[in-house]
C-alpha cells in the first residue's frame, strides 16, 4: 500500500514540474513575442513621423525657400530611416531625423508668419504629440526586453532559456551621446 502512495507522490511531483516548464516556457514565448510587439509599434509611430514630414516640409519650403539646405537634410534623413533594415539602423535614423527636426523648428523661428499658419500649427502639433508617442512606445520596448531578459535570467525558467536557446537581448533604445548635455537655449 505504501509503495502506491510514493507512486502517486512521485507522479504528482512530475506533474507539478512539467506544468511549471510548460508555464516557463510559455512565459518566455510571450515575452519574447512582447519584445516584436512592442517594436512594431514604436515603428508604427516612427512611420506616423515619416509620413507626416512631406506635409511640414512643404509647407515650411513656401515660406524658407532660401534655408533649403536644413530642408534638404530633413528629406535626405526620412529616405535614410525609410531605407533602414535592422532596429538598431532605424532607431539611428529616428535619432538623427529627430535632431533634424529640431534645427527646422529652429529654422521657423525666423518666420512670424509661418508660426502663426494654420497648416503650420497643427501639423506642428501632430509631429510633437507623435515624438511624445515614440518616446512613450520606446520606454515600452525597453520594458519588454527587460521583462524578457528577467524571465530568461531567473530560476526555474532560466533552465528552459538555456534548453531551448533563448538568450538576453541587449537591444535596448538608448540616448544618443548629444542628448546627455542640456540644449542651450537663447533669446
Amino acid at each position: 500500500m505504501s509503495s502506491k502512495i510514493w507512486l502517486w507522490v512521485l507522479v504528482g511531483f512530475v506533474a507539478i514540474f512539467f506544468m511549471t516548464g510548460i508555464g516557463s516556457y510559455n512565459g518566455l514565448v510571450a515575452t519574447s513575442q512582447g519584445i516584436d510587439a512592442s517594436w512594431a509599434q514604436v515603428e508604427n509611430d516612427m512611420q506616423r513621423r515619416y509620413d507626416l514630414i512631406p506635409n511640414l516640409v512643404a509647407t515650411v519650403k513656401g515660406y524658407a525657400k532660401h534655408e533649403s539646405s536644413v530642408l534638404e537634410e530633413v528629406t535626405r534623413l526620412r529616405s535614410q530611416w525609410g531605407a533602414a533594415k535592422t532596429p538598431a539602423d532605424q532607431a539611428n535614423a529616428s535619432d538623427n531625423l529627430g535632431n533634424a527636426l529640431g534645427r527646422l523648428m529652429v529654422v521657423v523661428e525666423k518666420y512670424p508668419d509661418l508660426k502663426a499658419n494654420e497648416n503650420f500649427l497643427q501639423l506642428q502639433d501632430e509631429l510633437a504629440g507623435t515624438e511624445n508617442r515614440i518616446a512613450v512606445e520606446r520606454m515600452r520596448y525597453n520594458e519588454a526586453v527587460q521583462d524578457y531578459n528577467v524571465k530568461v535570467q531567473s530560476f526555474p525558467s532560466n533552465l528552459l532559456a538555456g534548453m531551448f536557446n533563448f538568450k538576453v537581448k541587449d537591444v535596448y533604445f538608448k540616448a544618443a551621446t548629444a542628448a546627455q548635455e542640456a540644449p542651450k537655449v537663447q533669446f
